[in-house]
């Protein structure tokens, strides 16, 4: 008797705790695809903004369970056909997912960004055309990046380096871009 009222509280646990996996997996189910649905509109919008054209969007590939499948990313480069991301080059891949980024940002935007060489692999004019989305942004959301390209560094408010005017010793210099305009007219 005392074996069976274990194993009949064993089994009413078992499916308490069922019902709520299946509760937290519905509820989960429902967010993820709402805010799928709100990054995939921004990244349509941010896509097309970025590139000066063009098309773009994310498609679960398995509608029956969102949680598991992969994503796809399908773009139409400005006077190009539509094409998987596979066959796109690395710069292309890199600006395809800055603005994924990007849409991301705007779906939850945070106070504050750090970037990493993150436009590394573009050629100068979509360096260009990123600096000048990520100026436009930046009134909402801190960015700091880390950049050897020059139009990043033409475009930000403040640079800081690192110079080593002695072997092992290491100086920070600094520069405000609006009090260096100032100084040259």
């Amino acid at each position: 008797a005392f074996m069976q009222a274990q194993k009949d509280d064993l089994e009413k646990a078992k499916s308490q705790l069922e019902g709520i996996t299946k509760r937290l997996t519905s509820g989960m189910e429902e967010a993820f695809a709402k805010k799928f649905k709100e990054i995939n509109e921004a990244f349509m919008s941010t896509f097309t903004e970025i590139f000066g054209g063009g098309s773009a969007f994310l498609k679960l590939e398995d509608q029956g369970d969102i949680l598991e499948c992969g994503i796809d990313i399908s773009v139409e480069m400005p006077g190009k056909g539509t094409r998987a991301i596979s066959l796109l080059s690395g710069g292309e891949k890199a600006f395809v997912a800055i603005a994924l980024y990007f849409a991301i940002i705007k779906v939850s935007p945070t106070p504050f960004c750090v970037l990493d060489e993150i436009e590394a692999a573009l050629d100068d004019a979509n360096v260009l055309r990123f600096a000048k989305y990520l100026k436009r942004y930046s009134k909402e959301t801190q960015f700091i990046v880390i950049t050897h390209r020059k139009p990043t560094m033409e475009l930000a408010d403040a640079l800081y380096g690192v110079t080593m005017e002695e072997k092992g010793v290491s100086k920070i210099v600094s520069v405000k871009l609006s009090d260096a305009v100032k100084l040259a007219g």
